[in-house]
């Protein structure tokens, strides 16, 4: 996966940069809606066939993304969907709406929080975690919640590269390397 991320990375940065964007959530929006049709098998096997042309490509993408047809996509994002498709980088288009989504939570000053949790956590509960997390990494923080049973207790979090694991499984792990070290 790091091949993608690396391809990726200049298209999410260069759309981030483009000049007399206003909003950046309306585009973060748009690149989500083409990064979920892209990612689709049944399309990128068409768009991998030798017969199918670039603007075919793209008109089947965009009109599945806005099946309405209403509220066209801004010229940014058309552009980026253009090279992206000219260039045969459309299996990176997810993780270059992924990366451009961590731009924009990134210039607000915040971060999105996976928080992995052996049990579902009630509304107060995540208030308290979240309040609790963004004094120890020192920023906002947009938190999800994903269950993970196989924590056995206790919660995991991961906030972009950074891992805070404070689950029942790792301390049992963290004793059996102990013991058997001895």
């Amino acid at each position: 996966m790091a091949e993608i991320a690396t391809i990726a990375r200049p298209y999410a940065e260069a759309l981030f940069k483009a000049d007399g964007i206003a909003d950046l959530g309306v585009l973060a929006d748009e690149l989500q809606a083409l990064a979920d049709v892209a990612g689709e098998a049944q399309l990128r096997q068409f768009a991998d066939n030798p017969k199918v042309t670039a603007e075919q490509v793209f008109d089947l993408v965009t009109s599945v993304a806005r099946p309405d047809g209403s509220a066209p996509l801004s010229k940014p994002v058309t552009n980026l969907l253009r090279m992206v498709i000219e260039n045969g980088r459309l299996v990176a288009l997810p993780e270059i709406a992924a990366q451009y989504h961590a731009l924009v939570t990134g210039r607000s000053g915040t971060s999105d929080a996976v928080v992995h949790s052996a049990f579902s956590i009630g509304p107060q509960q995540l208030q308290d975690v979240v309040v609790a997390l963004e004094r120890r990494f020192g920023r906002k923080l947009n938190a999800s919640v994903v269950i993970d049973p196989e924590l056995i207790g206790g919660i995991r979090v991961v906030v972009g590269d950074e891992v805070l694991d404070t689950s029942i499984k790792v301390r049992l792990e963290q004793m059996k390397a102990a013991l058997t070290a001895a």
